[in-house]
């Protein structure tokens, strides 16, 4: 057994990163199970064994790069799993009826990728029974799953909209066609 690489930091979505190194950077494939944990174990394409110490709380997203201890890159893949992708009935509701859905999941605290015209959760056979009852279509598939980080994970927002009471409001302006800043 080869020894043990130590990855210990990570580039989200490989910002920054030049298309050629992700092109030939190995990959490691996991579920969202493994990807929620900050340390695990797992093997890459090439066959090295990685030990996986992040900090605490951080979420292994796909498409970000794990650089190990020797400066090497590896390319996470979300590896298909069994989840529940759940759309609207075409004949008996409308595509509200996801925003239905997404609401009574998100108030039960239930990991949820959020789609346009689909919402995905790892499987549970109550939650299933519950949205055929609001007249939603449930199928169990294989799919990637990525779910949102939530109001508060830093993982997913990394700035405060809070405006304090001396913070006077931004004047509005008016978008045109030379518009000069990032949206």
């Amino acid at each position: 057994m080869s020894p043990m690489l130590q990855v210990s930091k990570i580039i989200a979505q490989g910002q920054g990163l030049a298309p050629v190194l992700l092109k030939r950077a190995a990959t490691v494939e996991l579920d969202w199970d493994v990807r929620q944990k900050s340390r695990f174990d797992t093997t890459d394409s090439l066959g090295r064994h990685l030990g996986v110490f992040l900090p605490r709380g951080t979420l292994v997203r796909g498409g970000d790069v794990l650089v190990t201890e020797d400066g090497s890159m590896v390319k996470v893949l979300a590896a298909p799993q069994t989840v529940l992708r759940i759309t609207a009935c075409t004949t008996h509701g409308s595509p509200f009826d996801l925003t239905r859905a997404a609401y009574h999941l998100g108030n039960r605290h239930v990991p949820i990728e959020l789609k346009p015209d689909h919402l995905k959760i790892e499987p549970d056979h109550v939650l299933a029974d519950l949205l055929r009852a609001m007249h939603l279509i449930v199928n169990e598939v294989e799919e990637a799953f990525e779910p949102e980080g939530g109001a508060y994970s830093a993982a997913t927002h990394a700035h405060s909209h809070a405006m304090t009471p001396a913070t006077p409001a931004p004047a509005p302006h008016v978008h045109g066609p030379n518009c000069q800043h990032d949206h």
